[in-house]
């Protein structure tokens, strides 16, 4: 038997291939601990951002005494989500826009109903001036309202996201699933991490309630410009609601384009910024309060068209007994809320004031109305 520490070997071999396995150990090493570093700051990442949610576990509970009463889940895949813009001035950045009484009222309210298949989103505005049926709702001090007709964003004022939920759902008859709160700070955080978004204003605009001026044209508005135009009443057309929602469908269907088109929601560096943002600045129920939850309802956004997500208000007229107030043009309203339950197509065409014609002849045209509207291709100028 050869003793192997006889077998001859070329000079120098056994050193260089020491050296090659010396090599590719330290470089394995160094792939492992980036790899668990990338890991590490993702997980990090991940738990950061995940920690940013609030959850609204006060309008859960509440919404829970009243779950007999409220409409049946969708049979389907579709949801609903109810997003409110705060108008409260509580919180680091909101003082400027007027004095904190302990109060709020939903300045914004959207109905976001997501199809099932994914092909389509339709955001319905509720009029905040809208004269609805609230119901008797608790407020914060454990006491409760009584049933009245009021306008519509004293439901948020008098007992909340829940109470707003109920006093929708009665009237529409839709199922909200989901909701997401906002107040101004977090708008204005929003769009700045978008790097603003871009409109086009056929007249300038001086408001001074709204802290905007602006000349006519088009221009990119960051946060504090941005708020100011989705705010703004009183200096512009008739000084009324109905034009403000107008803005704001304009400026979403913007921001919506922007984020698809500009390849957001797919570029990680891009994407956090937003994400920082997004969760920083809501408000969620449980099912929503999550990063994964965030994630998949962004997902799923990301798959509809930007020509499918559309964006209308819910057919209005002002109040028969007070102009200043609106109420609903019937039976288009209850067609569309019907539309909605049933997860069926809602066509929009543009202009008008949210009522519905036929979209042909004949008397099955009348089973498919099409509304006034917009949708996020459409050109903000």
């Amino acid at each position: 038997m050869t003793d192997s520490s006889d077998t001859p070997t070329e000079p120098g071999a056994g050193g260089e291939g020491a050296r090659k396995r010396h090599w590719l150990r330290w470089t394995a090493l160094g792939a492992a601990v980036v790899v668990l570093a990338a890991a590490g700051t993702g997980w990090w990442l991940y738990r950061k951002l995940d920690s940013n949610i609030t959850t609204d576990t006060t309008a859960a509970e509440e919404l829970l005494k009243y779950e007999r009463e409220r409409p049946s889940p969708s049979v389907k895949a579709a949801r609903n989500i109810l997003l409110i813009g705060s108008d409260t001035r509580a919180g680091a950045g909101n003082r400027k826009y007027g004095h904190d009484g302990g109060g709020q009222r939903s300045d914004t309210t959207i109905l976001l109903h997501i199809s099932a298949n994914g092909a389509s989103a339709t955001a319905v505005s509720i009029p905040r001036d809208l004269m609805v049926r609230i119901p008797s709702c608790a407020r914060k001090d454990r006491t409760r309202t009584v049933e009245q007709f009021a306008q519509f964003n004293w439901a948020f004022e008098f007992g909340g996201t829940a109470c707003t939920i109920r006093t929708l759902e009665k009237l529409t008859g839709i199922r909200i699933d989901h909701h997401m709160v906002i107040d101004f700070r977090g708008f204005k955080k929003m769009v700045d991490a978008v790097d603003g978004v871009e409109i086009c204003l056929k007249e300038p605009i001086d408001d001074a309630d709204a802290h905007l001026r602006l000349p006519a044209g088009r221009q990119v508005l960051r946060g504090e410009q941005a708020l100011g135009f989705v705010r703004a009443r009183k200096s512009l057309g008739n000084g009324s609601d109905t034009e403000r929602m107008d803005r704001q469908q304009q400026f979403l269907g913007a921001l919506v384009n922007k984020v698809q088109s500009d390849g957001v929601l797919l570029n990680p560096t891009r994407l956090y910024p937003v994400l920082d943002a997004a969760t920083k600045s809501i408000t969620t129920d449980p099912g929503l309060d999550s990063l994964r939850d965030l994630y998949d309802l962004a997902r799923s956004m990301r798959a509809v068209p930007t020509e499918k997500v559309q964006f209308l208000t819910v057919p209005r007229r002002p109040y028969t007994y007070n102009a200043n107030r609106d109420e609903l043009v019937q039976p288009a309203a209850n067609q569309l809320f019907a539309r909605l339950r049933a997860d069926q197509p809602v066509i929009i065409r543009p202009g008008g004031n949210g009522e519905p014609e036929s979209t042909g002849d004949g008397p099955s045209s009348a089973a498919t109305p099409s509304f006034a509207g917009r949708n996020a291709a459409t050109a903000s100028c």
